[in-house]
């Protein structure tokens, strides 16, 4: 509508906002134009904060805000050093597991109980230790020596027992006592072996070129055993204790994912770059080995058994909001229980276990084909239905449920071998190779889902794998325990 006003013209233009009251706009003649004094005057449009069309594309803007936050990745491009082909240090992509028959739908299980896992896990435990590269998976160093050197290996003598709190359900406690050694790492003397022996057995599940490198190596290098310190006298290396928190799940053979519930996710301030939230997620898989001995003829077999577990803590550092994420250690440590805690002498029981060091590493091939997997997975219920039951436990609510399949597991992209400087993406870096038959990975889906998993496979041809799953919204969206086993037969299994 055109309005006259003394010499001057002006458009009014009547704007209907959502059902509220009419609003005058008022813009110049020609739309941005005036004159002054016979002289044309540009006027600079202002923006119309009030539009529907404004609101519309600030609506699309969060929108797409909100999209970039929830696109969780890890950290990009690294200088790493790259070894020769010939060595056992390798990270990879990951490795495609595909469903082929299910032999057991899902079911629900009843929630273990808790007295029951704290019984599993109290005791007496000797164990190794080690710490490595979350890039290139390489040994890194523990600690320095007296003499300044490096020390790479260590072991660790663990007292877990239960404790009651005010008569409430008893909570665990746990104190670790450790010594380090073995300044020589993975590091290998090549003494005697010709470029043909070298290159035979390259790329194999055992190398056989690599095991003997190795072997020869620790003949060379002697590292104490276990029952020659005096733990004692020996460091702390951790105590705490360990209730029924928000985001431990345990199962009752003493296995048992623990870490944060809810992880940050959300509007990165720039004013607060230094405060990066940094977790740790600790994974624990438990492991009954048997064995069998010839003792007499009369007598048959002795059948010896022993509880051992893998326990491995990623520590991790989320930046920009949750929307990078940078892992900063890789902590790998195996324990095998020797007694009850409520006996004060020592345990006589020796350490079957070797150090890090003085193990082949795993290689892809032993973990790709078929599987037969039992799978028994917890589920956190959220909502404002189990606030209550919230308060109460302190933590969600969990649904366990298991089923069991068939799967095939694919060999991964991009296998990297690590002298030379060159840039690795780290895109591609998600499982760590590491010895003893350990996997870890951690991977960032295509829809931004983070999983922290482990594995450990042992030479019976049994995979335990925990895997631990958190949404883009930053809670934890399931929790998986798996026993995989080998599937060693040819013709297909009869229907």
């Amino acid at each position: 509508m055109l309005i006259v006003h003394g010499k001057r013209e002006y458009y009014v233009n009547f704007i209907a906002i959502r059902g509220t009251a009419e609003r005058a706009e008022l813009s110049f003649f020609n739309g941005s134009e005036k004159r002054r004094d016979g002289e044309k005057v540009k006027a600079k449009r202002k923006d119309n904060v009030w539009s529907i069309d404004n609101e519309m594309a600030k609506a699309v803007e969060e929108k797409e805000r909100e999209k970039q936050r929830s696109r969780r990745k890890k950290s990009r491009g690294r200088a790493v050093k790259k070894f020769r082909e010939d060595s056992t240090v390798m990270v990879s992509g990951a490795m495609l597991m595909e469903v082929e028959t299910v032999l057991q739908t899902e079911e629900p299980v009843i929630r273990p109980a808790w007295t029951t896992f704290v019984s599993s896990v109290s005791g007496i435990w000797k164990g190794v230790g080690a710490v490595f590269s979350p890039i290139t998976a390489e040994m890194e160093p523990l600690e320095m020596g007296i003499n300044n050197e490096y020390l790479y290996d260590c072991y660790t003598l663990s007292c877990v027992q239960a404790v009651q709190s005010n008569g409430r359900t008893p909570q665990i406690k746990r104190k670790i006592n450790w010594v380090t050694l073995n300044p020589y790492g993975e590091k290998q003397k090549d003494i005697g072996r010709s470029n043909s022996q070298k290159v035979e057995g390259k790329h194999e599940g055992v190398p056989s070129g690599i095991k003997e490198k190795s072997h020869r190596s620790m003949r060379d290098h002697v590292i104490p055993k276990f029952e020659s310190f005096d733990f004692g006298k020996s460091d702390m290396m951790e105590e705490d204790i360990m209730g029924m928190e928000p985001g431990l799940v345990f199962f009752e053979d003493g296995s048992y994912s623990r870490g944060p519930v809810e992880i940050p996710v959300g509007e990165f301030d720039e004013s607060k770059y230094y405060l990066s939230p940094t977790y740790k997620f600790e994974q624990v898989g438990s492991l009954f080995c048997v064995s069998y001995g010839n003792l007499a003829d009369a007598f048959g077999c002795l059948v010896k058994g022993c509880h051992k577990r893998l326990r491995i803590v990623h520590t991790i550092e989320f930046i920009n909001g949750g929307a990078d994420i940078q892992i900063l250690r890789v902590a790998v440590y195996e324990e095998q229980w020797v007694g009850p805690a409520n006996i004060e002498e020592p345990s006589d029981v020796e350490l079957d276990v070797k150090p890090f060091s003085q193990r082949k590493r795993i290689h892809p091939s032993e973990l790709a084909g078929p599987w037969k997997v039992f799978e028994v997975s917890a589920t956190p219920i959220y909502g404002d239905e189990v606030a209550t039951m919230k308060e109460i436990n302190g933590s969600p609510p969990y649904v366990y449920l298991c089923m069991e399949t068939l799967k095939k597991r694919s060999l991964p992209e991009n296998p990297a071998y690590f002298g030379e400087e060159e840039l690795l993406d780290m895109q591609d870096v998600t499982i760590l190779w590491l010895p003893g038959g350990v996997t870890a990975y951690v991977d960032v889906n295509n829809d931004g889902t983070l999983c922290i998993g482990v594995g450990w496979y042992s030479d019976e041809g049994i995979n335990l794998v925990m895997e631990r799953e958190y949404g883009t919204d930053g809670k934890l969206r399931e929790v998986r325990y798996k026993t995989e086993v080998k599937r060693r037969w040819s013709d297909p299994l009869p229907m």
